[in-house]
């Protein structure tokens, strides 16, 4: 299983927004720069994050992006969702007419991983890293 470029870097980006928060809204421009990423990349990044509620966008001058959900709060699971979406990482296709085992023991792995990342906070991480 493998993660795409855009979690790593959604991963990233909030652990950014929770290191900042607190101080202005953070534009596209520099946080792309930050990143160092392209500002189109990082903006379909936002985009979904806005979506998921993790983050809130502000028009204007003073504008940019700010946390919407309280730092604390924010887990991997909230992040990874955000970008990956939802749904079974595995789905067996060799079932005739009875129950498919290895999709019930990928099932339970995937509920155990599931568990563990909403568990796990970003916070806690930046805090481990100041």
């Amino acid at each position: 299983m493998k993660y795409t470029k855009a979690t790593n870097y959604a991963l990233h980006i909030m652990a950014y927004f929770i290191k900042q928060e607190g101080k202005d809204n953070l534009s596209l421009q520099p946080l792309a720069s930050h990143m160092n990423i392209s500002p189109t990349y990082l903006s379909k990044i936002l985009t979904q994050l806005v979506k998921a509620n993790l983050i809130q966008s502000t028009p204007g001058v003073n504008g940019g992006y700010s946390l919407r959900k309280p730092k604390a709060e924010i887990s991997f699971y909230d992040v990874i969702q955000a970008i990956e979406g939802s749904g079974a990482l595995f789905t067996c296709e060799m079932v005739e007419n009875h129950a498919c085992q290895i999709e019930e023991v990928m099932r339970e792995a995937e509920e155990k991983m599931v568990s563990h990342l909403k568990e796990k906070r970003i916070y806690d991480i930046v805090q481990k890293m100041s």
